[in-house]
């Protein structure tokens, strides 16, 4: 069950890396964003803000490099299978999380528009996030040890 956990992150991060890639594509070209789905037609009006700059770099290309990395690690997971790489997985896909509501926040009450490309970012990193929880889990069930019971002592016997 956790090799098929982790081929389903493999395929998010891919997803992920295409709705990135497409933003940062038509960022970086100029064009305009193909977006009216289910009145969602405020792409091009978020992705002109400026918020959807961060230290001069587009989110778009931060998105690629974010699901990059989640891939090589899911990868590194289907042949290795570490305990390690499991705990960065959850540790990366955390930021993702908060990240994207972070985002979705700001389009809401800043921006005032909803881009369908960032809602299905978001998305897919909360799969990520409950995959790599349900492949790892954050804690571990403690096994129930049965009561110990208080020694007995012996009293030597009666002179």
């Amino acid at each position: 069950m956790k090799r098929v956990g982790v081929a389903l992150i493999l395929f998010l991060a891919f997803c992920g890396i295409a709705d990135s890639a497409y933003l940062a594509q038509h960022e970086m070209s100029g064009t305009p964003l193909l977006c009216d789905i289910n009145n969602l037609s405020g792409c091009n009006i978020v992705a002109a803000s400026p918020y959807s700059h961060f230290f001069g770099v587009s989110l778009a290309e931060f998105g690629v490099l974010f699901y990059g990395a989640v891939f090589v690690l899911a990868a590194f997971e289907l042949f290795i299978f570490d305990r390690v790489l499991r705990r960065v997985l959850q540790a990366i896909s955390v930021i993702g999380v908060l990240a994207s509501l972070y985002f979705i926040a700001v389009q809401i009450f800043f921006i005032k528009a909803l881009c369908i490309y960032c809602l299905a970012s978001a998305s897919v990193a909360l799969l990520i996030f409950i995959l790599s929880t349900l492949i790892e889990p954050i804690r571990k069930a403690r096994v129930q040890e049965p009561p110990v019971s208080p020694p007995q002592l012996s009293m030597p016997p009666a002179a």
